[in-house]
């Protein structure tokens, strides 16, 4: 061999080395992580011609149905050729519609979020509302409601007035519920928008206020889970993280959720668009935690116990699998990911690959 094959032959072992070492924290990042596509065949054609506003939230209960949250905002011109779908809409397994209810004189139009409980009932948020409600399974009943529609706990009661944080069953923006299975205590997010409160909410299963944390150094307080475990975990929105809290709101850790812009901007201001963490949920086993990143419209898969990014899928755009602002997120027991859009004004399903 001579010196200039020997050369040639060292240089690309040294560039298929350097390749190796730049791709093996990707591929170990994949490790173990479930793949997902999207289900195009789900959910099936709405009925009656219905047609969607923006999307607040989605929820999937013991039999894998999936809620959804229907603001009704439609775009003009729709009507003409449509009819106005429901507030609340409820799909089986297979994508068909099984359900609708939502009397407007109770709920408010701006829907956020949905929660099942244990007995099978359904927790709603609606954020400027200043109100959080209980309804049986199918709708046909209002079984509680905590805070009064309308009156927001602030200065003077409207969304003008200076956040109070009341030690108080009143809400300003609440976001998000979780539903203890073993207490029944009740944790709202309570500070979904600019403005608002800031606090995680604890109330007893009667909506007696128990006990609350602040949050002053968070924007918004958009979003709130709790594990199987007890963990309580809160989006901090703009924050590019998710925090992890005991039951009593002490602080456990942080788990980071970094973004960057895929094109960098051409004046090198970092400028979000919604947050990298909006909305979670968490796998079947409580493995991988799934975060809405609305900055890269994607979502991203985090291993809960490290915090390690296993990977993530989606991206912008109005194709199925793409996102117009992903904005709710659901997991059912066989581990498909339901993700609700508000612009886009539809829900998706994603699967694991095989």
């Amino acid at each position: 061999m001579n010196t200039n094959t020997l050369r040639k032959a060292v240089m690309c072992a040294v560039a298929a080395f350097a390749a190796a070492i730049a791709y093996a924290p990707a591929s170990q990042a994949q490790k173990g992580a479930p793949r997902y596509e999207a289900d195009v065949s789900w959910p099936k054609p709405l009925p009656n011609r219905w047609v969607l506003g923006g999307l607040g939230g989605v929820c999937v209960d013991a039999q894998d149905h999936v809620l959804i949250l229907n603001r009704q905002d439609v775009i003009e011109g729709d009507l003409n050729g449509a009819r106005l779908a429901p507030s609340i809409i409820e799909f089986d397994p297979a994508g068909n519609v099984v359900n609708s209810w939502g009397d407007a004189k109770l709920l408010d139009p701006r829907l956020h979020s949905c929660h099942f409980d244990t007995d099978g009932n359904v927790w709603i948020a609606a954020s400027p509302s200043g109100m959080i409600q209980k309804y049986s399974h199918d709708g046909s009943r209002l079984l509680l409601q905590v805070g009064k529609k309308g009156e927001l706990d602030s200065s003077d009661g409207t969304d003008k007035g200076k956040p109070l944080n009341s030690n108080a069953p009143k809400f300003f923006m609440p976001s998000s519920i979780a539903v203890d299975g073993q207490t029944g205590d009740i944790y709202v997010s309570d500070g979904e928008g600019a403005g608002g409160n800031r606090r995680v909410a604890v109330l007893d299963k009667t909506g007696r206020f128990l006990r609350q944390w602040v949050i002053d150094d968070m924007q918004t307080v958009h979003c709130l889970a709790m594990a199987n475990d007890g963990m309580v975990y809160v989006c901090n929105r703009l924050g590019s993280a998710v925090r992890v809290y005991d039951k009593m709101g002490s602080l456990k850790r942080t788990i980071e959720v970094p973004w960057k812009p895929v094109t960098p901007p051409a004046d090198g201001k970092l400028t979000q668009s919604g947050g990298s963490a909006v909305a979670i949920d968490f796998s079947p086993d409580q493995r991988v935690m799934f975060v809405i990143n609305q900055n890269n419209g994607q979502v991203d898969m985090i291993e809960r116990a490290s915090g390690t990014s296993l990977g993530s899928f989606g991206r912008p755009g109005s194709f199925p699998g793409t996102f117009n602002q992903a904005h709710g997120i659901a997991v059912d027991s066989k581990g498909n990911v339901y993700i609700a859009e508000n612009r886009g004004k539809r829900v998706h399903k994603f699967k694991v690959a095989g």
